[in-house]
């Protein structure tokens, strides 16, 4: 603590937070007596504190339900943060007085520190707090470990005035990161629609009337110029060592998804040469779709291997359908196709289904310069995303930068 301070301006101090701030966490009425929850006492839940300030909750307790549990009744203004389970590290306050689950703690205001100020402290110290509370079933932040977290504490104004520049500060990024996200979802339409213009004929026709093929293009059945067969699979455990374990790539709906429209390069387990028995072995650069659990994902084998009965192998002849073309009209429909699913008991969708499905036709060569003219505008968009993507990183990273200005007193 004394290298800490050290490092801090003169008129700072290191603190720990068990020493200057009252914590204490909430706890959970017995689910037993209904009589609990029919009060109008606002009852915080971990999973609601992403809301930032708390001015209502999903359920709500009694008087009753106070007295006889462990849970109590925090003012107005109590910063709370997440304990544990999947919200841990949250943080949020709360616009009414309220009670609280025992995964929540909450942190009394006080005139030592600005509340705003250890909002943002706690923010910036999240990741340490998870690493430290990581080790049991699940990660948990005890309250111990807030108790001893040590604070870089400047007078009150100094606090508020790095609370203000924080703010302002923020406020700018975060109109960034908004324009960066809508570019982001104006890239997803401007995908969409390059692969609308495309199987409209619009990418390499002049004049196309809307709702009209080019002349010379006419629908086909998926089924009519392409073998549309699904996957062979043997229900049985995953670890049946006579079924698995051979030198045959068996891959599943996870690894389709995974290749995202491109290329399987990396499968998790194989099959025996009986397991192949039982199945069927599809030739390298086979059109792989999967039909349940991840509806109407794409990709190509880059591989000889087995599959499921939940994916599809396409193989067309190539002398009249492009196997890429048929790739980009499936990633095209995949939404309709999802809809479609989505409607059955089980979600999944049957080969007569996509047999029956219609596709626009035209020449090889033209399909040809359909593929070359829909990858080059997406190129340009992968280019245009990844560039996005770093900008969002560099923008959490500058956050994370802001914050640690402030509280080693360089921010100001």
């Amino acid at each position: 603590m004394i290298d800490m301070e050290k490092k801090l301006p003169k008129d700072w101090k290191c603190v720990k937070l068990g020493d200057i701030c009252y914590t204490t966490s909430g706890g959970t009425p017995s689910r037993n007596n209904l009589n609990y929850y029919n009060g109008d006492i606002l009852w915080v839940k971990s999973g609601e504190l992403a809301k930032g300030v708390i001015t209502d909750t999903e359920e709500k307790i009694t008087q009753e339900a106070i007295n006889n549990s462990s849970a109590k009744i925090f003012p107005k203004g109590t910063l709370l943060i997440a304990l544990y389970g999947a919200t841990i590290g949250k943080l949020a306050f709360l616009g009414k007085e309220a009670a609280t689950n025992q995964a929540v703690c909450g942190i009394y205001k006080n005139d030592t520190i600005d509340s705003h100020y250890l909002y943002n402290f706690l923010f910036y110290k999240k990741p340490k707090l998870v690493q430290q509370g990581i080790g049991g079933a699940q990660p948990n932040i005890s309250q111990t470990i807030l108790k001893q977290l040590q604070i870089p504490l400047p007078p009150k104004p100094t606090q508020q005035a790095i609370v203000s520049k924080i703010e302002e500060l923020f406020s700018e990024l975060d109109k960034g990161i908004e324009q960066l996200k809508t570019a982001q979802q104006q890239l997803k339409t401007y995908r969409q629609a390059v692969l609308k213009w495309a199987f409209e004929g619009k990418l390499t026709n002049e004049n196309v009337k809307d709702g009209e093929l080019p002349e010379g293009w006419k629908w086909r059945n998926l089924g009519d110029v392409s073998e549309v067969k699904r996957g062979k699979s043997k229900h049985r455990p995953r670890d049946d060592k006579q079924l698995f374990g051979g030198k045959y790539p068996f891959i599943q709906t996870g690894e389709v998804r995974a290749a995202n429209g491109g290329i399987i390069t990396k499968y998790n387990q194989t099959y025996s040469e009986f397991g192949l028995q039982q199945s069927k072995l599809w030739s390298k650069g086979t059109l792989c779709l999967t039909i349940a659990a991840n509806i109407a994902e794409t990709a190509f084998l880059g591989f000889d291997a087995c599959f499921p009965d939940s994916v599809v192998g396409i193989t067309p002849d190539e002398n009249i359908f492009s196997l890429k073309f048929i790739n980009y009209f499936i990633q095209k429909l995949k939404k309709e196709i999802d809809a479609k699913a989505s409607a059955t008991a089980q979600k999944n969708i049957n080969v007569d289904f996509l047999e029956n499905l219609q596709i626009p036709y035209c020449s090889v060569e033209e399909q040809n310069k359909i593929v070359q003219e829909i990858e080059s505008r997406l190129s340009v968009a992968d280019k245009m995303e990844e560039s996005i993507t770093q900008s969002l990183q560099q923008a959490e990273a500058l956050r994370q930068s802001i914050l640690k200005k402030a509280f080693e007193g360089r921010l100001l």
